[in-house]
């Protein structure tokens, strides 16, 4: 059973995942004029020595290693590599070739998918402010279908993919850092092919600052991931879900201030009431939190 403590930390911990998330444009600008398909092979290579070593700082490197003799968790990461490695590829498709809208779309019906994994497959039971920011989420994502025209198959794909692989992580006995070590040397081999059949994917052409960042897209992608795994094991899925409505709405503002993108009324309505939504969910954990002090 989760304390008060637990519950602020997971609420921390996924402010955090969403807040880098939200700002990420910011950091994978700065690896242009590299191709993305280029991007995500370095991702996929860069991320295990980046998660190895906070691994070996925690000194958990032999506890992973037994930790991945057992079959069941072994095969249960290899799912969760595989949709992590379908949610990055999806999205830098998706922002590469005319279709951020859409991803962005995905990204709106990610924290309605995860309400309804925890339902159905962790029996968790939504309060009553759950509840109608589930709805108001419900009618957000129908005002941005009708936005858009239609519901597109990219959208499916990120949402379906990262919402699935929350609910595999859900279930694993290993920890954040255990579990994207291991997820990390399925993706390794891959991108590490990709690099070198590519001549360096990009690498050493670009100059030493998109260089940097290259490198650096491995410890950029696992700081989010964990603390968003972390949260996810501290918080019912279903507000880990609910408070994922943070990121998509930190990246309209970044496209609005800083990318110079404009935004239909139909958009801007639905981010309305995502924000209506979250009002409900604050206001709900203060009185949880208000119960859990008296109960003290």
């Amino acid at each position: 059973m989760s304390t008060q403590s637990d519950h602020r930390l997971g609420i921390a911990l996924s402010l955090v995942a969403n807040a880098v998330w939200g700002g990420a444009a910011f950091y994978w600008m700065q690896t242009r004029p590299v191709a993305a398909i280029d991007v995500l092979g370095h991702r996929g290579v860069w991320t295990l020595p980046a998660v190895f070593l906070v691994l070996l700082w925690l000194g958990k490197v032999r506890a992973t290693f037994v930790l991945l003799r057992d079959v069941k968790t072994l095969a249960w990461m290899a799912l969760a590599a595989a949709l992590i490695s379908v949610n990055w590829g999806t999205f830098l498709y998706a922002v590469t070739s005319g279709h951020a809208t859409e991803a962005s779309l995905g990204y709106f019906l990610l924290p309605i998918l995860s309400v309804l994994l925890g339902m159905l497959v962790f029996r968790e039971i939504p309060t009553g402010p759950q509840r109608v920011a589930v709805v108001m989420g419900v009618i957000a994502i129908g005002i941005q279908l009708v936005a858009v025209g239609g519901l597109p198959v990219i959208s499916l794909g990120l949402a379906l993919s990262f919402a699935c692989y929350g609910a595999i992580r859900k279930r694993i006995r290993a920890d954040a850092i255990q579990g994207l070590f291991a997820e990390s040397l399925f993706l390794f081999p891959v991108g590490l092919a990709w690099i070198l059949s590519h001549g360096g994917a990009g690498l050493g052409e670009h100059g030493l600052r998109v260089d940097l960042f290259l490198v650096g897209a491995g410890a950029f992608t696992a700081i989010p991931l964990l603390t968003h795994v972390t949260a996810s094991r501290l918080l019912p899925l279903s507000t880990v879900g609910l408070l994922s409505y943070i990121g998509p709405s930190l990246q309209l503002i970044v496209a609005q201030l800083f990318l110079g993108e404009s935004i239909s009324a139909l958009t801007l309505s639905a981010f309305v009431l995502v924000w209506l939504g979250l009002a409900f969910i604050v206001v709900d954990n203060l009185r949880q939190f208000r119960r859990m002090r008296r109960s003290l």
